[in-house]
């Protein structure tokens, strides 16, 4: 299920349909057209016949494990039935029933299988027991919800508040999340939002930006390491899923993973287990994993830069965070939650005159964040309660002197479009000379303080030779 400004869509992009029973998670139902419903697909499997008869779980996870070790999600007494039995998993093309390698087998009728579509069969065998799965689908009307606010997100734009209504009937569940949209847009807010409002919440929140460390570290970096696994390998280290067990891992920057690393995030979303590297155990894990992108996964898809299994096993629920051009109405509402939560005292309390039709006229780039840097930076330059132009950053004044120039008529001599580039790189480059000075010449801390990946950042440092950027 994606989830964007007015638009929800299965994890292929199509839009998902009602009678599609079990292929999505998540999907949407618009019956009739206008009417936009959240449809969230659960499984309950029940023990029909055997020593635990009567045994029952709900699950809207899309592994869910039976056996008689504890935590697994279906446990089992039956002395027949294997530590790790058997595995449902719901792939792109439907329920998959997997044996673990169990001693008694696990059956489909009178056929011994090692791992078959469900499909139209309800009831499988494991040891002596037989199970039985039933799909109990819950729909909920989108309805935008009332308030403004949802934990650190803000917007009272309909785009935003209809997020935040299906983020309330998402965050409780167990369900994977993707979460797309522009640098700066809050995905990483998103994905706290969504743990602060789960039952891990007391757990821990853990992030990993692909894009902030290194490939050949990235392994090592999520699945931890053992000592001597490989040079400056002193002593052995718990990945960030092993940190994250019994919490949430923010995968953020996915799109930046390595090809040859996905088959292993693959294997621990599938397996809930991760290998060190350099060791030959696996650890079980029990987490909820959030991952985020900037990037089109399909189009990486596409052109083999992505695994698409990959894509569907995280795309559960694909939620699109729209661009601030796209809510300008949230703009004041913005403005005051970056004055009342900068972190120091100060006197200003909103916008001039003068400075919000240029606040109003921006694209914003670099969205909410953007917007809370400039209005961050503006404060200490103000001399009252309102941010005047000259408490504005070079960047956007000299952006809106060039475009005051086109609107009286300096400039009309040529094209819109030359007149609309020639505006931005004048911005942009304005913009990358005061970002360069305020990070020190680091190109990791500027990356930071823009929000955009150290590669977009050397590109366009390139691009307008700005050099000793290191």
């Amino acid at each position: 299920m994606s989830v964007g400004a007015g638009r929800l869509t299965g994890p292929a992009g199509a839009a998902a349909v009602a009678g599609s029973e079990l292929t999505d998670t998540t999907s949407v139902i618009q019956d009739p057209p206008t009417r936009r419903q959240l449809h969230l697909r659960r499984i309950r499997m029940s023990v029909v016949r055997g020593p635990d008869v009567g045994m029952s779980v709900e699950v809207d996870r899309d592994v869910l494990r039976l056996g008689s070790l504890e935590g697994n999600d279906l446990r089992l007494t039956d002395d027949t039935v294997s530590r790790n039995h058997a595995e449902v998993v719901r792939t792109a093309e439907g329920l998959v029933l997997r044996d673990l390698g169990s001693t008694n087998g696990t059956y489909v009728g009178p056929v011994r299988i090692k791992e078959v579509y469900l499909g139209d069969q309800r009831t499988f065998r494991v040891g002596r027991t037989d199970v039985e799965f039933t799909p109990i689908d819950e729909v909920f009307d989108i309805v935008p919800a009332a308030e403004t606010q949802f934990e650190g997100l803000v917007g009272q734009s309909v785009v935003m508040r209809e997020l935040f209504s299906v983020l309330e009937r998402v965050a409780p569940t167990e369900l994977t999340v993707l979460v797309t949209g522009e640098t700066g847009t809050g995905k990483e807010l998103v994905s706290r939002a969504i743990h602060e409002r789960s039952r891990r919440r007391s757990g821990p929140f853990v992030v990993f930006d692909c894009g902030a460390v290194p490939g050949t570290l990235i392994e090592s970096e999520l699945f931890g390491h053992e000592r001597g696994a490989f040079t400056g390998a002193v002593a052995p280290r718990a990945g960030m899923f092993e940190q994250a067990d019994g919490g949430t891992i923010f995968i953020d920057e996915l799109g930046e993973l390595p090809l040859e690393l996905q088959p292993a995030l693959l294997r621990v979303l599938e397996q809930r287990e991760v290998r060190r590297v350099g060791d030959r155990r696996v650890r079980p894990v029990n987490v909820r994993v959030v991952a985020a992108t900037n990037r089109d996964l399909q189009a990486l898809v596409a052109e083999g830069r992505f695994r698409q299994d990959l894509y569907y096993r995280l795309a559960v629920v694909e939620i699109a965070v729209p661009p601030l051009r796209d809510r300008k109405e949230d703009l004041d509402l913005l403005v005051r939650h970056a004055l009342g939560t900068a972190g120091f005292p100060h006197a200003v309390r909103g916008l001039s005159e003068g400075v919000r039709p240029i606040f109003e006229a921006w694209d914003w780039p670099g969205n909410v964040r953007e917007l809370r840097n400039v209005v961050l930076r503006a404060l200490p330059f103000c001399d009252g309660t309102e941010i005047g132009l000259d408490a504005l950053p070079d960047a956007l004044r000299s952006a809106t002197s060039a475009r005051d120039d086109v609107a009286a008529g300096r400039g009309a001599e040529v094209s819109f479009r030359e007149a609309k580039d020639r505006m931005l790189e004048d911005f942009e480059r304005s913009y990358l000379e005061d970002l360069v000075e305020r990070a020190g010449k680091s190109l990791s801390r500027a990356s930071r303080i823009a929000g955009v990946d150290r590669k977009t950042i050397a590109r366009m440092l390139k691009r307008h030779g700005i050099r000793g950027v290191v």
